[in-house]
């Protein structure tokens, strides 16, 4: 399926991508001023704290170049898309569960379901708003089903609507347009995306063919 993005959506993305950037990348710059003004009395913190933010910006870089970029768009990039998703969440307040090798033990999932169920991954991080728990793994049928779940699990009425394509598009924000694109990638490659309350505290993506 042909996908046609309007230019706001472009720099709405730009503007997302800046600001999931900026806080490690200033924190470096930080810790460059720091050794600068005191010298080496205060190197010792200040490179551990380069260190931490250069690894953050890292991480969140290989993530939001997947989840975004063509080099999720293949199916081998099933796998790659589990490794940035899991580095990207190590040591947060939510807890990933990605086990390698649950899903598409048939070989049938179709090209770019990788970059949809990191897309979906991130969504469901802004699902969690108290932390929690997200489940990457087949559903009873094989289909790939990505779970959040935490105290008050869901998206607001507006992150709904963008993400099922319910939207005119001048009224999406940097908040909202990381559901829209999702559920563009997913229509892109003839995913039916579906979204369904398991539980009061669990809140599911379910991807079909």
């Amino acid at each position: 399926m042909k996908t046609d993005l309007d230019i706001r959506v472009v720099e709405l993305l730009c503007s997302r991508l800046c600001h999931e950037l900026v806080s490690p990348v200033g924190a470096i710059n930080n810790g460059v001023e720091l050794i600068e003004e005191m010298g080496a009395e205060m190197a010792d913190e200040a490179i551990g704290l380069i260190a931490h933010s250069a690894d953050q910006a890292s991480r969140r870089l290989r993530l939001l170049r997947l989840a975004y970029g063509a080099a999720g768009s293949d199916r081998a990039g099933l796998d790659e898309a589990a490794q940035a998703a899991e580095a990207y969440f190590a040591g947060g307040k939510i807890k990933l569960e990605w086990p390698s090798g649950r899903l598409d033990q048939s070989g049938q999932l179709l090209s770019g379901t990788g970059k949809v169920l990191l897309n979906l991954a991130i969504l469901a991080e802004e699902a969690l708003a108290y932390g929690g728990r997200i489940v990457v793994g087949p559903d009873p049928d094989g289909h790939p089903l990505v779970t959040a779940a935490g105290r008050n699990a869901g998206l607001k009425a507006e992150t709904m609507q963008a993400l099922s394509g319910e939207i005119a598009v001048e009224n999406l924000t940097p908040r909202t347009v990381h559901a829209y694109v999702t559920g563009c990638f997913a229509r892109h490659v003839n995913l039916t995306l579906t979204t369904f309350r398991e539980a009061p505290d669990s809140f599911a993506f379910s991807l079909r063919n």
